[in-house]
């Protein structure tokens, strides 16, 4: 059974009921002073208290989707990373494979037509040689027979880290907002690729093209457009690519954006930070590299570099985010430059969870819609 089964949390929390229960019925009978009474009052605590840590966790993963497996839980994820295409064309089929298409949960329409559809995909970057997998969102006017000839704006959604591509469609529920708000009138059709920023798991790549490792910047820059590109009927031109993300995603989002104005003509970061952290999870990211690390600072190249041409928003609350004051100095500095563009959605309450980037989705996709084109 998978970590994010059903099954596994529910048989992890009948197993802490039932220890629970065992400690309670059993504590009378270990009440004598001698070593087997305490060493068995002893393993009943630590297994109670174990077994309720395991619940815990599991529904916190269920709920927020941290790790999709138990793989990935445990750092042993070695089936997506690195790979080299060495045909002189690429794969027979394409740098972008359809591996299946479903439904989107919860809308009315049963068809592509009236209820647009999710495809998952497998992805494999010409310049960077990574590969990772991805989820599709298609419109339901992507498949009506008035829109045949007409090209979709797209938006990237970027989880945190280390996150799940599924959260986006199941838990942040991208699809379902995004096909309402079309339907009321409030935001354009929009394709969207839903994906992690993590491409070689489980290292926390922050987007950054490595001396000597992973081109995940590249990767988002350039092999992304042109894979979903040459797949789907999307915008080539520049407006026609945004990009959002939470956390991790959201710094990526940002940085993306500032970097490759002209590939990400919009780019939202809700509760982003502003420079690339140095850590176990990251590893050496720069070798080194003073430059590489100063473009990493979003705030140092607003200073030190010209401002590029892109429109931006960024979201924080005044309680319960810790990037708030860095957030008002963020959005300060954009604002100096008169040629960076800055929103911002500032809660009055909300912490760093799925539950508040729920409330700032709609805004967030609207925003992105009036700053897109379609051709």
């Amino acid at each position: 059974m998978g970590l994010t089964s059903n099954k596994v949390l529910v048989l992890a929390t009948m197993f802490a009921a039932v220890l629970f229960v065992g400690t309670v019925w059993l504590w009378p009978r270990l009440a004598r002073q001698n070593w087997r009474t305490v060493s068995g009052r002893v393993a009943l605590m630590l297994a109670t208290q174990l077994a309720l840590f395991a619940s815990v966790g599991l529904a916190a993963n269920q709920a927020f989707g941290f790790y999709g497996s138990w793989a990935d839980l445990f750092g042993k994820e070695t089936d997506q990373g690195i790979v080299v295409d060495h045909s002189a064309h690429g794969s027979s089929g394409g740098p972008l494979q359809v591996v299946s298409s479903s439904e989107v949960k919860g809308v009315s329409g049963k068809r592509p037509e009236t209820g647009g559809q999710i495809q998952k995909v497998d992805i494999v970057g010409r310049t960077s040689h990574i590969a990772t997998p991805a989820y599709v969102y298609l419109p339901p006017e992507y498949f009506q027979p008035q829109y045949r000839t007409r090209t979709f704006p797209v938006a990237v959604v970027l989880t945190g880290y280390p996150g799940t591509a599924e959260a986006l469609v199941k838990k942040l529920n991208y699809p379902n907002t995004a096909q309402q708000l079309a339907k009321d009138g409030r935001m354009q059709p929009m394709i969207m690729v839903m994906m992690r920023p993590t491409l070689a798991p489980p290292r926390d790549t922050e987007c950054v093209d490595i001396p000597g490792g992973p081109q995940t910047e590249s990767f988002f820059a350039k092999d992304l457009p042109e894979a979903v590109g040459g797949h789907y009927r999307v915008g080539r031109r520049p407006g026609s690519w945004g990009i959002v993300g939470d956390s991790t995603g959201g710094y990526c989002a940002l940085k993306l954006a500032m970097h490759h104005p002209r590939v990400y003509a919009a780019a939202a970061g809700l509760s982003p930070y502003y420079k690339a952290p140095i850590d176990p999870t990251t590893g050496d990211l720069f070798r080194g590299d003073r430059n590489l690390q100063n473009r990493a600072d979003l705030r140092w190249m607003l200073t030190h570099l010209p401002a590029p041409d892109t429109s931006l928003l960024v979201t924080s609350s005044k309680v319960g985010e810790h990037n708030y004051k860095d957030t008002l100095k963020f959005i300060e500095q954009v604002q100096a430059t008169n040629v960076t563009r800055i929103s911002s959605i500032i809660l009055d309450s909300g912490g760093h969870n799925f539950n508040t980037w729920r409330r700032e989705i709609p805004a967030t996709l609207q925003w992105m819609s009036g700053r897109l084109t379609d051709h």
